[in-house]
Parts: structure tokens; sequence; C-alpha cells
């Protein structure tokens, strides 16, 4: 069986399709992964065969003002940030069919895509291959126990109103209809009812719907379609201990104080510069030391200093295991990565996804209360950190969770299914 892979995202929607990758590779079949070029190190630094996209809309999160803008829940930015997308994208399209056409994804019998790229339904269809959907969240099928994660929703909703939120998952083909429409009709597909919606295959039936999120984390919704499954997390193989260069740093681990991880991933908001200060103030209030992240630029100008270390590239399976507390953005990746190493968090939610996962770690007990950026000071997030290491029921739950999630092997339940769609098909 050979596999095309086709995601679009942050690092976050990366790396579980490098974990896809590997575990196909290990159970003998052939499996190519296509993403923006960014990615291109990380991915081929895994050992898969990686094809380069076009970053596309990534290109606005480069943009401090425009992320910011969102953050901060302006609807100018919102508009005007939705106005710029729908251009991006056709590179994108162009590069996806290239690859899957002629390109190293060509011949593959299955199109695994994360919806975020587009491309994925509309390449399986014009193939005549099955098109799944995964995704490191529950975003596309809707549910009655908890409301789309798009938007930031009142948690008190009724389950038929919870259920209604996911229209908001119609927006992408609103806003990237006729862009994508125009690329089709170069591929000669035909207009059809349904054509935009990754939850149906081209002949209406139900398409299988692949979430990377451990059931400890994230039980399956008993209302569900049985094509939705919940996998587990889908980790990546871990590469030779590349902590020791951050964590050897004498001047950081010499102290007796606990060590604190802070990191944005690729949110870096609108004033960077005082985001670092009131982190490194707040590690210093908090009474401890930390190993901060740069990641996008979320974290800038630290001082030099023998309690704060930036310490640039952060493999989170290395490094998060020896952290006291994991102070983080609530990404899908980052949020996955605090849970398996058994430590307990504190979310500082930006946009998206990411206030709905800090609100469930509040809820599973392994992190307090999360901290929007907008709420973001020294005063609060000092008192996070200190409430997080040291609550003796943060720590145990975050120990029993983690415990959980590291004896699955959502990866490996992934592959089963696809071996079942590929043969089903054939």
């Amino acid at each position: 069986m050979k596999v095309l892979i086709l995601t679009m995202g942050t690092r976050g929607d990366v790396q579980p399709f490098v974990a896809l990758a590997q575990e196909l590779r290990r159970r003998g079949h052939e499996a190519v992964l296509g993403a923006p070029e960014r990615f291109a190190d990380v991915v081929g630094g895994r050992g898969v065969d990686f094809a380069g996209v076009d970053d596309g809309p990534l290109r606005l999160l480069d943009d401090a003002s425009a992320v910011g803008g969102v953050a901060a829940g302006g609807v100018r930015a919102k508009l005007a940030l939705m106005r710029r997308m729908p251009a991006m994208f056709t590179r994108v399209l162009e590069d996806c069919w290239r690859i899957a056409s002629a390109g190293p994804g060509a011949g593959a019998d299955v199109i695994v895509h994360n919806g975020q790229v587009m491309a994925g339904q509309h390449v399986a269809e014009k193939l005549g291959v099955p098109a799944v959907l995964a995704l490191p969240m529950p975003m596309y099928v809707p549910t009655g126990e908890f409301p789309w994660l798009g938007q930031q929703f009142p948690s008190w909703l009724p389950a038929a109103v919870n259920r209604l939120t996911y229209a908001g998952m119609k927006a992408p083909s609103l806003m990237f209809g006729r862009t994508v429409d125009r690329w089709r009709a170069g591929l000669d597909l035909q207009r059809r009812r349904g054509r935009h919606d990754p939850l149906r295959d081209p002949d209406g039936g139900p398409a299988l719907v692949l979430h990377a999120v451990s059931p400890a984390v994230l039980p399956r919704p008993r209302d569900w379609p049985p094509a939705a499954q919940v996998t587990g997390y889908w980790f990546a193989d871990r590469l030779p201990d590349a902590a020791e260069p951050i964590l050897g740093e004498r001047d950081v681990v010499g102290g007796s104080a606990p060590l604190v991880f802070v990191g944005f991933g690729s949110m870096a908001g609108p004033d960077p510069a005082e985001t670092t200060r009131v982190v490194v103030q707040a590690l210093r209030a908090a009474g401890v030391r930390g190993v901060l992240a740069p990641g996008w630029g979320g974290l800038c100008g630290v001082p030099s200093a023998s309690d704060v270390v930036l310490a640039g590239e952060v493999p989170h399976e290395s490094v998060f295991p020896r952290m006291a507390a994991v102070v983080h953005h609530g990404g899908a990746g980052t949020t996955a990565a605090a849970v398996r190493a058994g430590r307990p968090q504190v979310v500082c939610p930006f946009v998206g996804d990411q206030p709905f996962w800090g609100d469930r770690m509040r809820r599973l007990g392994v992190a307090p209360e999360p901290i929007g950026q907008r709420r973001l000071t020294a005063a609060a997030l000092a008192a996070a950190i200190r409430q997080a290491i040291g609550d003796a029921s943060i720590n145990d739950a975050a120990c029993r969770l983690g415990e959980r999630v590291r004896a699955e092997d959502g990866v490996a339940v992934a592959v089963d299914l696809l071996e079942q769609a590929a043969s089903a098909r054939r």
C-alpha cells in the first residue's frame, strides 16, 4: 500500500503525520509526506520521504501583528486576515496535485489529509482512491458533547446548540470555494454537491476520519458516526537525546529551584518583547528557573542570567519529562507532548483550538485555570506556576494521565484502520 499524506499548518499539524509515515514504513508500506517547505528539515531528519508544498497561509504567522490582532479579538484584524488567505492557497493546491500526479506521491492507494491543506479529497477524487481525513483535534465531526473548537463558546451550551456551532466548519468552503473550484476545473473535476465536504466521499458515503487524540484526554463522543474514530496520539520516533545541550547548561541546571519550560510555539503575539519580560518576571516571582523556547518569535530578547536560558529548538520528548511544569500556548501537539511527559501544565492560549485544550487540561486536573493572552500578567502567571508545581493533586493527575497515554499506541491503531480502508476499496 502506498499512502500520500498531505498536511498544512504549524509544526503541531505536521509532527503527527511524521509518526504516521514512520509506522506505515515499519509495516512494509510506502509513505510520502507532503507538507510546507519550512518543515523539510523536521521531516527529512526523521527518515520520512518529504515532498515540499508552498508555505501558503503560513506566511501570515510570520507577521506577529496579524496573529496578535486575531489573538486580541479584533474583528477588523480577523476580516483582514480572511481576505488575504484565499490567494495564498493557489500554489498550495497546484503543488499537491503535482506531488500526487507526477511527483513522489504518484501511484498512491490512499490519500490522508488534514483538511487545512484544502486539496486532499479533491486529489483523491481525481485519482479514484479513498480520502481519509486525519486530525490532531476534533474540528469537523459535529457532536453535542462540546462546541466547535474554532471559536470560543460557553461550556454550558445544550447539546443541540453545540452541534449547530459546527456550522463554523463551512467557513473554509465559503472563503476558498472559488479558488478550489477554479483549480478543480483545471483537473476536469465536475462541480458536484458536497465537493467541499471532507466528511463525504464523492458518492456521498462517509469518509473515514482519524482523530490523533488520546481517548484518555478526549473520550470518543457517543454521538459520532462509526466512520469517526479516536486512535490515540501519534508520536514520532524519539531522536537521539538532544536535551543535554539544553539542560546541560550549568548556569541553569546547577541551581536547586524547580525548572520550568515556557514556549508558545508558532504564536508570536503583538509584542513578543513584552511577553518575554512578563514571562521572565513571572518565573522569578514564582522562585523557579526557566527554559524558554522562542518558537517562531513568540519569546525574544531573553536576558543573559543564571536562572533563565533561551533554548532554541527544544525536543519536547526529551525536555518535558525533566521539567517541574510546562507553560505553553495550548497547541494540540504541545499539549499532547506535555500530557505524555506526565508533567503539570500552565496553558496560555492565543487563538483557535488552544482555549479548548487549556480548558480540557483544567478539567482533567493537570493544569490550573488557563490564562488567555489578554489576561497574561506576571502576577497571574507566577501564581499559576506556583499552583501547578505545588499542588499535589495536579502533579498526581498529570502523572496518572501520562502513564495512560504512554501505554497507548495510537499510530498503530491508525495504520490498522488505513489498511482496512484500502482493503475494502480493493
